[in-house]
């Protein structure tokens, strides 16, 4: 059995306004190079790379304009010729503008239609419909050197239809899939050519070079206004996350002075000075820090959030992982400043301080002046913040690329290879759990603050850990209901592996989305995204379900096929 969990949405939409077109299309030119570049270096001989496109609605888009390549011999017309006597059946043989993307086999309704437009402008003619005439007027005949004419034709009038986007909605928006299809239509005039005239590796190469210096942007000899321009760019694509992090940083700050001028104000500052205003500070910002991180790992409430809302159009939901690795390292600066000003600072000072210099001190830290380091070490504080500090180590270093990926794997020893792996991360994440729990006990057995209404930890972790013990029984009950049979499963070349799941009991599938899938065959515990496409092998787990599903493939009859049969439990 596969469990399937947390059906997601993860669209997201890129939006421009006038101001922002010239610079945006500049910095899209890169992709128009990378497909000129895969176009350039086909030969005869070789079958082009493809990708499957399928998915996408820019690949769906120029799909339909694939058909004036000459590469599939001319079956893309036939196809589109056919379809055309199927759309026109019902019509007197006269195709409506509002057919055309279908009749050519473009999804992208709005760029059909200004196809449409920008063609019979080019040709003069008038009305909401053309005849099979018209249309091979429109497109041209099935021969190379029309079919290269028609094709610039087309590009040529490509910003007549940007212009027309642009002013549509009177709001400046333009998604990027469109942006795309733009850009991607300006390969379409060179497939002929690079077919028929690119034959060895120093004409690909020098075509290569040709079209990287055509498309390289003319560049500002003002850095001023280059700096500026690019500033601007920044600002205009990344406001969201800008005053996000801004409005978390000010609160930080807010915090950290607001404790630091109460602790210099308190007689332990004329023994302690500003270590313990520095530690104290720190302090209140981990608490902050504590609670947020387990926000944006909320994903229920953040899909909810972003498609329920309107919050989504000023909080940037699908930067959450990002949002949750920036507090990961305010919470490792905060512990830092914390610990170090505690153990290197306070400690050390209060063992020197003069017994009347000590004396007012006593009621926080025992009437008997400590005399050994060991004595604040072995507290209930100090014994909590190191067990603390360890799991963070721990689990920050497990987290980062270097260990999370295996990028360590071939340097690291045998024994400690496993380490270098995405287990690794998952389970040492849950560390976390144990930090939690001691970071309650540490903010309760405080030297320094007696009453309970001034030992806050508890306050601000509160809501948080509720929110994310909610989201973890949400998760497991979706699991218990969600159980799904793999009815087939397919392993290709390359690492990839394919499963064709039941569908769960109301679940209608929106593009963009993607779900968490538990294979208790590898692990009772650990759940993996994937869009609901196919499974690429890249770490251990997905490496292991290849192989789980592999073997049994091996022995179905089929040899490359799992049916229901033997799906493994």
């Amino acid at each position: 059995m596969e469990n399937v969990s947390d059906v997601a949405s993860d669209r997201s939409i890129v939006k421009e306004n006038p101001t922002q077109k010239r610079i945006g299309l500049v910095k899209r030119l890169a992709f128009v190079s990378n497909q000129l570049k895969r176009l350039a270096s086909v030969s005869r001989e070789s079958e082009p790379l493809r990708t499957d496109q399928s998915k996408s609605t820019t690949g769906q888009a120029l799909k339909g304009l694939k058909f004036i390549s000459m590469a599939d011999g001319g079956a893309g017309w036939t196809a589109v010729e056919k379809r055309f006597v199927k759309i026109t059946s019902t019509s007197d043989g006269s195709l409506p503008r509002s057919k055309f993307g279908d009749c050519i086999g473009m999804n992208s309704k709005d760029f059909a239609l200004e196809l449409f437009d920008t063609l019979a402008r080019r040709r003069n003619m008038t009305g909401d419909s053309i005849d099979k005439k018209q249309f091979k007027e429109f497109l041209g005949t099935n021969k190379r050197s029309k079919l290269r004419f028609k094709a610039y034709d087309v590009f040529r009038h490509f910003k007549g239809f940007l212009k027309c986007r642009m002013d549509k909605d009177a709001n400046g928006r333009l998604t990027e899939d469109e942006v795309r299809e733009i850009e991607s239509l300006k390969s379409l005039p060179l497939q002929a050519e690079t077919q028929s005239v690119v034959t060895n590796n120093e004409e690909r190469k020098k075509l290569n070079d040709m079209l990287n210096e055509k498309l390289k942007p003319t560049r500002d000899p003002n850095i001023l206004k280059r700096w500026y321009c690019g500033l601007r760019f920044f600002v205009l694509d990344s406001w969201q996350r800008i005053w996000v992090i801004a409005l978390w940083l000010t609160v930080m700050a807010i915090l950290f002075r607001h404790k630091y001028i109460q602790y210099k104000n308190r007689e332990v500052y004329e023994v302690l000075g500003h270590c313990v205003c520095l530690a104290k500070g720190a302090a209140e910002t981990l608490k902050l820090n504590m609670a947020v991180i387990l926000l944006p790992v909320c994903r229920n409430t953040i899909t909810w959030l972003r498609n329920k809302t309107k919050f989504g159009v000023v909080v940037p939901f699908d930067d959450n992982l990002n949002f949750h690795k920036v507090i990961a390292v305010g919470i490792a600066i905060g512990v830092g400043i914390h610990s170090l000003t505690h153990l290197a600072c306070d400690f050390p000072r209060l063992i020197a301080a003069s017994p009347e210099a000590y004396m007012p001190l006593g009621k926080f830290f025992g009437e008997e002046q400590p005399k050994r380091y060991l004595h604040f070490v072995k507290s209930t504080e100090g014994i909590t913040g190191l067990v603390m500090c360890l799991l963070m180590v721990i689990a920050f270093t497990l987290a980062t690329p270097w260990f999370r990926r295996g990028k360590l794997q071939k340097q690291l020893p045998v024994p400690l290879k496993k380490l270098a792996s995405f287990n690794a991360f998952w389970y040492s994440h849950h560390l976390f759990v144990l930090v939690y729990i001691h970071l309650v006990i540490h903010g309760y057995n405080l030297y320094l603050s007696k009453k309970w209404y001034k030992k806050t930890t508890w306050m601000y972790l509160a809501v948080p850990v509720a929110l994310y013990a909610c989201e973890r029984l949400i998760r497991a009950f979706r699991s218990n209901i969600w159980t799904v049979t793999v009815v087939k499963a397919v392993s290709y070349p390359g690492n990839v592996l394919t499963l064709h799941m039941s569908r769960p009991s109301n679940f209608e599938y929106e593009s963009g989305q993607y779900m968490f899938i538990k294979c208790p065959a590898i692990s009772q515990f650990e759940w993996h995204p994937f869009s609901i496409t196919y499974i690429k092998s890249l770490g251990d787990w997905t490496t292991a379900i290849k192989e789980v599903f592999s073997e049994v493939c091996k022995a179905s009859q089929a040899g490359d096929m799992l049916h229901g049969a033997n799906n493994p439990e």
